[in-house]
């Protein structure tokens, strides 16, 4: 007998949202769910924003390069491993790829099929033929943890999904270091990741930006213009649009307070905190959303310093630290009036930020996509595709750089969107298309998805957009354009 549940019923409202009117009716054992297909910031209470690669772009190719070096000179400097990892030369960067997962047992980067069927392999920076996949995956080519990772984005210490820009540098850096380690004839892959780890938290640890310790923090605090794009007129304008609209403007970063207002005033001003009625440091994502407020209670903030005591309750609007989603969402009830108010969040990762968000939180989710611009969304009209899919990074000072900005196509690994299956057994040499894993999450998790906040700023906030959605085709849900891979795809297939 079906029994419909509770959690059934809330499993259901966070895929269609609740920004716009959902109807939901039990007949007998039918549940019948009415949607909108189009979904305004006019239908939002509140407007919530991540901060990194969200609000603040960065210069990627900058940037990318400064987190390798981060991560390799700790490697070299602290841990003993060979020099040769802090040469890198430009052709290196075509393997730096978002969406990748890093296998511990094999030293495997895997790049995933929306049923976890594997597409594409390395093992270091090899990349593995078919045979070789085939044989390492069986004749299925599936992965034996995609279940684990598909369902909750949850760490693993059997494996690294590698889904933001401030740890994919670290992808080709792993890759690197076990070449080094299969050389040598050292075929404890797993013994690595450890010190990889140890590099990532001497890098980004709470304290390192007051302190002046790793590379990155000193580096940024010396030269911001070097790797953050200060926004344009446009979207300033844009949030205070917003804010006159009547709209609560929040900031949810998993950065501590100190890296965060560094990059507010560069990129918005010294007086960015007028913008923000809510602003929420070392957030820690996508825990803010998953956990109880027992375990991971708000903190205030003197001098950048967190209180040690948490706090039982969230009952004015400010600048906090750490916190919970059901605090939150009691103030929220507060300022806007509302027993239910409809939030919208923007992110640029779909696990720490659109995966919890629509699904503990049941927001509304704007992903930020870069990969869109890098597959020509800068523009809605079909041009060439070698003008379209130029990234912005690649031009004027970056032309000397010949380097492939991380969120364009690469040679290796191919389109972050769709890819080719080449089992032994196709019967077409050319193999099936598939989604990838990374588009069918965006498709499931998100409203909708933009290459940047700068691709709507221009638009009426009444402005309508076609959702997401199981029902409509792969191709809906992009603004302002889908990615070239998936127009190519749905122009061959049936279902599209």
């Amino acid at each position: 007998m079906l029994h419909v549940d509770d959690e059934f019923i809330v499993n259901v409202r966070y895929q269609c949202s609740a920004a716009v009117p959902v109807t939901i009716n039990v007949l007998g054992y039918i549940l019948i769910v009415i949607m909108s297909d189009v979904f305004s910031l006019s239908d939002c209470d509140v407007v919530g924003f991540d901060l990194d690669h969200t609000l603040c772009r960065y210069h990627l190719l900058e940037t990318s390069r400064l987190i390798y070096d981060s991560f390799a000179r700790y490697l070299v400097e602290h841990k003993g491993y060979d020099k040769e990892l802090l040469t890198l030369t430009p052709d290196r960067w075509d393997f730096c790829f978002k969406g990748l997962v890093m296998d511990f047992e094999d030293g495997h980067l895997i790049k995933l099929a929306e049923d976890g069927t594997v597409l594409r392999a390395a093992r270091g920076t090899k990349i593995l033929s078919t045979e070789e996949i085939v044989q390492h995956y069986g004749k299925k080519q599936e992965w034996q943890h995609f279940n684990s990772l598909k369902g909750s984005f949850t760490r693993s210490a059997k494996y690294y999904f590698y889904d933001n820009y401030f740890d994919l540098p670290g992808a080709l850096l792993s890759a690197r270091v076990v070449d080094q380690m299969l050389q040598s004839g050292n075929q404890r892959i797993l013994d690595f990741w450890k010190d990889m780890m140890s590099a990532i938290d001497h890098n980004y640890n709470t304290s390192a930006f007051k302190e002046n310790t790793g590379t990155y923090f000193p580096s940024v605090k010396k030269d911001p213009g070097k790797y953050l794009q200060p926004c344009s007129e446009a979207v300033k304008a844009w949030l205070r649009s917003l804010k006159n609209a009547g709209k609560v403007l929040l900031l949810i970063t998993s950065s501590h307070s100190d890296y965060c207002r560094l990059v507010c005033e560069h990129i918005l001003g010294k007086d960015f905190e007028e913008l923000f009625e809510v602003v929420i440091t070392n957030a820690l994502k996508p825990g803010f959303f998953s956990q109880i407020p027992e375990q991971r209670p708000f903190r205030t903030l003197v001098n950048d310093e967190e209180s040690t005591e948490g706090l039982p309750s969230l009952d004015k609007p400010g600048w906090y630290s750490q916190g919970n989603w059901a605090h939150l969402h009691e103030l929220l009830k507060t300022m806007t009036g509302q027993s239910e108010p409809q939030v919208v969040y923007f992110g640029d990762s779909v696990r720490s930020d659109v995966f919890p968000a629509s699904c503990y939180g049941n927001w509304e989710t704007v992903l930020i996509s870069e990969e869109l611009e890098g597959e020509g969304a800068q523009t809605s009209d079909m041009k060439s595709k070698d003008a379209d899919a130029e990234p912005l990074e690649k031009k004027g000072k970056y032309d000397s750089k010949n380097m492939k900005t991380p969120s364009a196509p690469s040679e290796q690994w191919g389109s972050y969107f769709v890819d080719v299956c080449k089992g032994l057994e196709e019967e077409e040499e050319e193999g099936s298309l598939k989604y990838t894993w990374c588009c069918h999450s965006i498709n499931t998790y998100s409203t909708i998805a933009i290459p940047s906040i700068e691709a709507i700023a221009d638009l009426p906030l009444d402005y309508k957009f076609p959702r997401f959605s199981p029902n409509k085709p792969r191709t809906t849900g992009y603004y302002p354009r889908p990615p070239e891979s998936l127009l190519r795809m749905s122009e061959n297939s049936p279902r599209e």
